[in-house]
């Protein structure tokens, strides 16, 4: 590695040194920068614990425990300088530990770390946003035999690299990042480069894993989720008829949710079902925050008299961390379970009328205002 040296135009060697000669330390050091920036690795991981030692009858103890984007266990475990014989057998013991953890226990696990490392904060909440779940009980977590494994260190010995890549041929998710300090005068730098598998042959073992059975099961349980819904918004949308206009020629889908045009671009209305509850929502997103919590406050101004237009309090919901805004009227509900449909579908329709009316003049008045705004300019 060299570092470019504008002012001569040249290029300067750096110096290739081991951790131990730097005095950093696994626990102390690379634990924590990995901990810290999980994104090194190449992806978006969530460290859900560190020092993992939840395994019945043995003291051994897991670097890091972290979740994919798919709610995926990754197993992380960080080497300095030299990998040693055994970190491979450590690795696939520690995942058939975690292959068992249930969905609750994962919940627990990261709970314990939240409250040590980030006071105050919920699991539940993080998931969801991580996973970018529409609420918890939608989410998977730690499905069939998707455990991951990472193995970190700045020196890989062939018995370790051999394994691995014979495991590799059974499917087995294991990848191997090499680590390498280098230092150039009082700066010290630290390149993550993943030497197993490479980029293409990931994808290829990737390509391969979706035919085991497990994603097959998946698909089965989408395509069952995905048949149900069709099914709710069905009866929804039929029940809606003359009653919510906007919606008259709006097809059932497979989403959680079925919009139709407010009048204002960017902010429609939204049915929204899930197993958990029934929503109406205008969400507000014309693609500019600043301009969608403008609209927000605008609305927010007439809570009073929009509320009693609608015949209840509404949830009123800026968003403070995101773009989009939205107000809501919501009820416990299944949208799964076809004893709770009826009274769902009853709420959601009649809600509907009802919060569309209310919002119709103020929704008006602010088109209004963008229009002229919009010839001002």
């Amino acid at each position: 590695m060299f570092r470019i040296n504008k002012e001569v135009n040249s290029i300067e060697p750096l110096t290739s040194q081991t951790f131990a000669e730097l005095g950093f330390r696994e626990r102390q050091h690379l634990q924590e920068w990995i901990a810290k920036s999980p994104s090194c690795l190449g992806e978006d991981l969530l460290i859900i614990q560190k020092e993992f030692g939840g395994f019945s009858d043995t003291q051994e103890r897991l670097d890091l425990l972290a979740l994919d984007k798919q709610g995926s266990l990754v197993l992380i475990e960080n080497k300095l300088d030299d990998t040693g014989r055994d970190v491979t057998w450590q690795a696939l013991k520690y995942a058939s530990y975690c292959s068992s953890l249930s969905k609750e226990n994962i919940r627990t696990i990261f709970q314990d770390y939240l409250d040590r490392n980030s006071p105050g904060e919920d699991a539940r909440s993080a998931l969801v946003e991580f996973l970018d779940a529409e609420d918890y009980d939608q989410v998977t977590l730690n499905k069939g035999s998707t455990q991951r494994i990472i193995l970190i260190a700045a020196n890989f010995r062939k018995e370790v690299t051999s394994t691995i890549l014979w495991l590799l041929n059974f499917k087995m998710r294991i990848q191997c990042f090499r680590l390498t300090p280098w230092s150039s005068g009082p700066d010290t730098f630290l390149n993550v480069d993943q030497i197993i598998p490479t980029k293409d042959v990931e994808e290829y073992m990737i390509g391969l894993a979706s035919k085991s059975l497990d994603e097959v099961e998946a698909a089965a349980t989408e395509k069952n989720r995905n048949s149900v819904r069709r099914q709710f918004w069905g009866e929804l949308l039929k029940a809606a008829g003359s009653k919510v206009p906007r919606f008259a020629n709006i097809s059932p889908n497979h989403f959680h949710y079925v919009s139709a045009g407010s009048g204002l671009r960017g902010v429609p209305f939204n049915f929204v079902a899930t197993r958990s509850y029934g929503r109406v929502e205008l969400y507000i997103d014309r693609g500019d925050k600043d301009e969608n919590k403008l609209i927000f406050d605008e609305l927010y101004t007439q809570r009073a008299s929009i509320e009693t237009a609608f015949g209840g309090p509404l949830t009123w919901e800026r968003l403070e961390e995101k773009r989009a805004s939205r107000l809501k009227s919501e009820m416990p509900g299944d949208s799964f379970d076809e004893d709770q449909r009826p009274a769902l579908i009853s709420f959601m329709v009649d809600a509907m009328g009802r919060f569309e009316a209310s919002l119709k003049e103020p929704l008006a008045e602010i088109q209004r205002k963008l229009r002229a705004k919009s010839q001002e300019e």
